[in-house]
């Protein structure tokens, strides 16, 4: 806690995970609520929230990355690598954002003292077990079934993603949401 008394928290969000997460259990959260659910705790203060996203050109998502960014979210993207085979067919590798993640969570562990974070990559299990040795509160969000288990042991808490649905799915409005995929 900080001299105020609040518990400052930092989110991170794995986008490419977390998209594969919502196909799967067939519902989609709206960041802005997301955002609110871990800041609006009791003697709650975010201090930083971070977003990871895979793109395959430079203006891909832009209007959904600058409504992240409006609402509160640093916004760090990678491009995918292409790659063309033998038959001259176009392919498409993820952009690993993992050391992305790992920079930008150890570089505010200092003013942070839980950090939150969705995504299911087993890659991160090292980053959870140095930010536990340096005293933080580690929640892992996910959707059971699709998070490593090293990963899942590592943090201190799971929640599963269908457990905070009420309070974090996206709800259509009549108007066109900043958040919509076009």
């Amino acid at each position: 806690m900080d001299s105020s008394g609040l518990h400052r928290v930092a989110l991170a969000v794995d986008g490419a995970s977390m998209f594969h997460a919502q196909q799967k259990i067939g519902w989609f959260f709206d960041p802005r609520r997301l955002l609110s659910h871990f800041d609006e705790q009791p003697a709650t203060t975010m201090v930083a929230a971070f977003w990871y996203a895979s793109i395959r050109e430079p203006q891909d998502q832009r209007p959904f990355r600058d409504a992240l960014t409006s609402i509160g979210f640093t916004v760090r993207t990678k491009l995918v690598r292409e790659y063309t085979d033998e038959n001259d067919q176009r392919h498409f590798s993820g952009a690993n954002l993992e050391v992305e993640i790992c920079l930008d969570l150890l570089s505010v562990a200092g003013r942070s003292d839980e950090v939150v974070l969705l995504s299911g990559s087993r890659h991160l299990e090292r980053l959870l077990e140095s930010l536990r040795s340096r005293g933080l509160r580690l929640t892992l969000v996910h959707t059971e079934g699709m998070v490593a288990r090293d990963l899942r042991n590592a943090a201190d808490r799971f929640i599963d993603l269908n457990d905070l649905r009420h309070g974090i799915e996206k709800v259509e409005t009549l108007h066109a949401s900043a958040f919509s995929r076009g």
